[in-house]
C-alpha cells in the first residue's frame, strides 16, 4: 500500500511537470514573433531598452530553471553524491527568476505612478525586504532527495521552510500590484487611446495577480505533504506561469507602442492668412504634445504616439479656396 502511494506520487509530480513543459513551449513558440520585434526596435544591440533587457532576462532564466528542474527530476543516473552537488540549482534559478519577476511589476508600478519618488522608495524598500525573505525561506535546510535515480530538493524545516518563499512573493505582487491599480484609477482618460492603455494595465496586472497568486497557493499546499517527494510537484508549474505572465506585461506594452493612433481633423473656416492658420494649428499640436507626455508616462520606456492629419481649407482675399494638409504629430 506504502508503495502505491509513492508510485501515486511520483505519477502525479511526473503529469505536473510534462504539463507545465508543453504550456511553456507552446508559448514560447507563439512569442517567438514579439521577441523578434523586441530585438528590431532597438537602435543598437550595445544600447537595449529596459524592457528589451528584462525580456531578454525572464525569458532565458525562466528556461534555464525549467531545464535544471525537470532534468533532475526526470534523469536516472544521479546518485546521493551527485545529487549533493546539483539539487540546489534548481532554487538557485527559481528566486532570480522570481526577483527578475518582481522587477518587472515593480518598475511597472513606479512610472504608473508617474515616477513618483516616494512610491520609488516604498517599491525598492519592499523588494529588497521580499527577496531577502525568499534567498532565506528557499534556500534553508535544503536536502537532496534521490528516488530511482533522479535529484530533486527536498525541504524539512518545521519553522521556516521553503513553502514560506511563497508567502513572501505573494505579498509583494498582492501591495505592488495594488499600488498600481489604485493609481490608475486615478488617471484622467482624455482619449481612446488612453482608456486602452489603462483598460491593458488594469487587466495584465489583475491577470498576473490572479495567476500566480493560484499557483503560490498550490505550491503552499504540496509543501505541507509529508512526503518531500511530492514537495516540488507543482515548482514547474509556478516556473512555467511567472515567465509567461511577466513577459506578456512586457509584449502588451510594446504592441501598445508599435501601435500608433491616427487622428484626422477637418477645419473649413475663413482665414486671415495661412500663416495665422498654421500657427495656431502648431500651438494646438503644442499643447496636445504636452498633455499627452504628462499623462501617458506609464510604460517600461513605453511612449504613446498621436498623430492628427489636420486639413485646413479656407478662403483667401481674391476668393479662391486653397486646401492646407498638415500632419501633427505628438510623441510622449
Amino acid at each position: 500500500m506504502e508503495r502505491r502511494a509513492v508510485v501515486d506520487s511520483q505519477t502525479s509530480d511526473k503529469y505536473l511537470r510534462i504539463a507545465s513543459i508543453s504550456i511553456a513551449l507552446y508559448d514560447y513558440v507563439i512569442t517567438l514573433p514579439a521577441e523578434w520585434r523586441f530585438y528590431r526596435s532597438q537602435s543598437s544591440i550595445f544600447q537595449l531598452s529596459l524592457a528589451c533587457i528584462l525580456f531578454i532576462l525572464i525569458r532565458y532564466v525562466s528556461i534555464a530553471v525549467m531545464l535544471v528542474s525537470n532534468y533532475g527530476a526526470f534523469a536516472t543516473s544521479f546518485t546521493q553524491e551527485t545529487c549533493q552537488h546539483y539539487y540546489i540549482v534548481a532554487p538557485t534559478f527559481k528566486v532570480l527568476q522570481t526577483m527578475i519577476s518582481q522587477v518587472i511589476i515593480g518598475v511597472r508600478t513606479w512610472n504608473i505612478s508617474r515616477r513618483n519618488r516616494q512610491i520609488g522608495i516604498i517599491v525598492a524598500l519592499l523588494f529588497f525586504t521580499s527577496i531577502t525573505l525568499e534567498w532565506f525561506t528557499n534556500m534553508f535546510d535544503r536536502i537532496p532527495v534521490v528516488v530511482d535515480g533522479n535529484c530533486s530538493p527536498g525541504n524539512t524545516g518545521k519553522t521556516l521552510s521553503a513553502w514560506l518563499y511563497y508567502i513572501a512573493a505573494m505579498m509583494y505582487d498582492l501591495v505592488i500590484l495594488a499600488i498600481s491599480t489604485t493609481h490608475l484609477l486615478q488617471y484622467d482618460i482624455l482619449s481612446s487611446r488612453l482608456e486602452r492603455v489603462v483598460r491593458v494595465l488594469m487587466y495584465d496586472g489583475i491577470g498576473y495577480l490572479i495567476v500566480l497568486t493560484g499557483s503560490n497557493i498550490l505550491n503552499i499546499v504540496l509543501y505541507h505533504e509529508s512526503d518531500v517527494q511530492t514537495q516540488s510537484a507543482g515548482a514547474s508549474i509556478g516556473y512555467a506561469v511567472t515567465w509567461i505572465m511577466s513577459q506578456r506585461i512586457l509584449i502588451h506594452l510594446r504592441e501598445m507602442q508599435e501601435d500608433p493612433t491616427r487622428e484626422s481633423v477637418v477645419l473649413a473656416r475663413p482665414a486671415q492668412s495661412a500663416r495665422n492658420m498654421m500657427s495656431g494649428i502648431r500651438s494646438k499640436n503644442d499643447t496636445d504634445s504636452v498633455a499627452s507626455h504628462a499623462n501617458n508616462d506609464m510604460g517600461l520606456d513605453i511612449r504613446v504616439c498621436v498623430e492628427r492629419s489636420v486639413v485646413v481649407d479656407y478662403a483667401n482675399e481674391s476668393g479662391h479656396s486653397d486646401c492646407w494638409d498638415k500632419v501633427a504629430g505628438g510623441v510622449a
